[in-house]
């Protein structure tokens, strides 16, 4: 398998949507349901069917409500679900139900709102990729290098002809030039001056994004130019934040999230003016096709760089920067899932369980990629970028504690990260960092939802998307427990374990068929969780 395969993941293969199976015997009209009785019949995925037994109001009762708020759990709570919309929210003692509703017993359980992925970069047969998002929890994404492929996955989605997420999309890649990445991860485009950049953010308007995403190598002119008629063509502008512009004054621009956690470090340090001549000194050579060398290139450029500024941390100025940021309300999506891959990469699995749910191909080619992309380290090197990533835990704790608000995201498209699996571990990374579970939880669902635009996405209320995660244990115990999900609801469909686990079946079998991508195939996927 060649470079693609870790840097995008599976091809774009175009799969058969997958056969759903619809419960009849988890939900029963109102009166005592029979605990864990579930038959089906087949349909196409989320196809909605207003006389099957979808159809009509659903209660969820005697669950315990972790509205994503913040607020405390609510225990013994029912929820009803009508029209894709949660229309009832009360003690199930005082709640009286319709006629035909039908019930779900969930004595026991803890609904939450369904996550959402802050970052990522979807890749895969259709067959695949947009189900183990939902089936995995995720509810909701934001895809950060836009394609077609992405467009028509959210357009069948809504139709009910697939089932998957909502979908945020972003633009193609919008960088300096020569850009880091190369034509065989996806489509980027190179801007050399303001009117280069105000026609970018034009096409991508053409084309449908939903934001302009930037990237670091943008120089001062393109990136003002592509503010100023983003905020023209009403589209919001986010991503990387460009080498050659302080994080406070993109801040002040409106850049509505920061990815990744590289700039931050740059920001903070008090060899600032320093680095950021050392950067504008990088090069990248505009003839290498392979995007892996130069990532190699730049990495061993940059590694010193980023060291230089863990040195120089200076506290006071971390301080009044993420004052700055929360007071424009700017946020940071860390992708700490991304960074350890990437700096500890002696760490590493050999194996994870979510791995036989992408094409063998894809998993097995991920060793030599990782090697390509981070081989040859000298051990002084392997012990400093421990350190670096020490340190951008330590930003994540400070960034929460001046208010910063914190979206959950992983960079999913890079090798070892499992669309919807990764954001468990991105999850965990962040209670290592010092957030509380609860923390955790709002950032990956209410804060999530805000930072990708999403009204009515992240909490459990009245009127809000029936968006919902029920789980077998307390995430506000154990942040791992969001992995021991019961059930999902997406759009107000119940997805029952029977049925979760025939779908989870469904795709392995679909991954394991998926054939491996013709050689020389333009790749769309990551393309940013190793650049600053």
């Amino acid at each position: 398998m060649d470079r693609r395969g870790f840097l995008a993941g599976a091809a774009a293969v175009t799969g058969t949507a997958l056969a759903s199976t619809t419960s009849t015997g988890a939900a029963h009209a109102a009166g005592p349901p029979e605990a864990g009785a579930e038959t089906a019949g087949e349909q196409a995925v989320g196809a909605r069917d207003e006389h099957g037994p979808g159809s009509g109001p659903l209660a969820l009762t005697h669950v315990t409500v972790i509205d994503g708020s913040g607020a405390p759990p609510a225990p013994d709570m029912t929820v009803v679900v009508e029209g894709g919309r949660i229309t009832g929210l009360a003690p199930s003692a005082r709640t009286r139900l319709r006629p035909g509703t039908r019930t779900v017993d969930l004595t026991g359980k803890y609904l939450m709102p369904g996550l959402v992925e802050a970052h990522t970069h979807s890749d895969g047969p259709e067959a695949v990729v947009p189900a183990l998002y939902v089936l995995a929890g995720v509810t909701s994404v934001r895809e950060m290098r836009g394609q077609p492929v992405h467009a028509e996955w959210r357009e069948k989605i809504r139709s009910g002809a697939l089932l998957g997420p909502r979908w945020v999309i972003g633009s193609p890649i919008v960088d300096g030039a020569p850009s880091l990445w190369a034509a065989d991860v996806g489509p980027t485009i190179e801007v050399r001056d303001a009117a280069e950049a105000r026609r970018a953010v034009r096409r991508v308007k053409r084309e449908g994004a939903d934001f302009v995403k930037v990237y670091s190598r943008l120089s001062r002119e393109a990136y003002f130019a592509i503010v100023d008629e983003a905020r023209r063509q009403g589209l919001p502008h986010l991503g990387h934040c460009p080498d050659t512009v302080p994080i406070s004054e993109a801040s002040a621009a409106g850049h509505r999230s920061i990815e990744h956690l590289h700039a931050l470090l740059l920001s903070t340090s008090r060899h600032e003016k320093e680095i950021r001549r050392a950067l504008a000194a990088v090069r990248i050579d505009p003839g290498d096709p392979s995007s892996l060398s130069r990532y190699h290139s730049w990495f061993q450029q940059v590694h010193p760089l980023e060291w230089r500024a863990v040195q120089g941390y200076d506290r006071d100025r971390a301080d009044a920067l993420f004052r700055s940021l929360a007071a424009h309300g700017t946020a940071v999506v860390p992708t700490l899932t991304v960074h350890r891959t990437l700096e500890l990469a002696d760490d590493v699995p050999s194996w994870e369980e979510e791995w036989k749910y992408l094409p063998a191909w894809q998993v097995e080619s991920w060793p030599d990629q990782l090697a390509a992309l981070t081989g040859g380290r000298t051990a002084e090197q392997r012990e400093r970028l421990r350190g670096i990533f020490a340190h951008r835990l330590r930003l994540v704790r400070e960034l929460h504690g001046e208010g910063v608000r914190l979206a959950a995201g992983t960079d999913t498209g890079t090798g070892y990260l499992v669309p919807g699996f990764a954001l468990h571990d991105e999850l965990e990374l962040l209670v290592s960092a010092g957030l509380s579970p609860a923390e955790v939880l709002r950032a990956a669902t209410q804060e999530g939802a805000r930072t990708l635009g999403l009204s009515g996405v992240g909490t459990v209320a009245r009127g809000q998307a029936a968006d919902l995660l029920v789980l077998d244990a307390d995430p506000l115990t154990d942040i791992r427990h969001t992995r021991r999900i019961h059930g999902v609801v997406v759009d107000g469909r119940w997805i029952p374990p029977q049925e979760r686990r025939r779908l989870l079946a469904a795709v392995e079998r679909a991954a394991a068929a998926a054939p491996p991508p013709e050689e020389g195939a333009t790749m769309s996927g990551c393309g940013c969780g190793g650049h600053p």
